[in-house]
């Protein structure tokens, strides 16, 4: 069995024995009493959000890391401030750092990545024959 699940059951049940000490002895010294059907559905969804957590948790830690940047030529975007040497530009919900390949592009001329030189975009026009392409 995994240390690491291991340590998540125990650490989970730990959890769990505070809430329930918590609910039957701190609240009622407050005046708070919660029935038995709300501490069991309580403990219930408490657990229910240790697994979803160590799931994701395991799904996140078995990840390959991203070494180096991703291709980004052939990617579409919007420019988001003019490109006259430079500009930003935003593609897939990030902004980056762009020159034009040639003439000056406007704030919301959509553009298609032509090359990169560092964390830098070349990025031109898209032409109607592009959007040809994509239909």
């Amino acid at each position: 069995m995994n240390i690491r699940l291991i340590l998540a059951v125990i650490s989970t049940l730990l959890e769990e024995a505070v809430v329930a000490a918590i609910v039957l002895w701190g609240l009622p010294q407050l005046g708070i009493h919660i029935p038995l059907a709300g501490l069991i559905a309580l403990m219930v969804a408490w657990a229910a959000f240790s697994v979803f957590t160590y799931r994701m948790g395991s799904r996140a830690l078995r990840r390959k890391p991203v070494i180096g940047l991703l291709p980004m030529v052939g990617s579409r975007g919007k420019v988001v401030s003019p490109l006259v040497q430079e500009g930003l530009v935003r593609i897939k919900g990030e902004l980056w750092q762009a020159t034009s390949a040639s003439e000056k592009i406007d704030t919301g001329e959509k553009v298609i990545v032509v090359d990169q030189e560092g964390l830098k975009l070349v990025v031109r026009k898209i032409s109607n024959s592009d959007l040809e392409e994509t239909e």
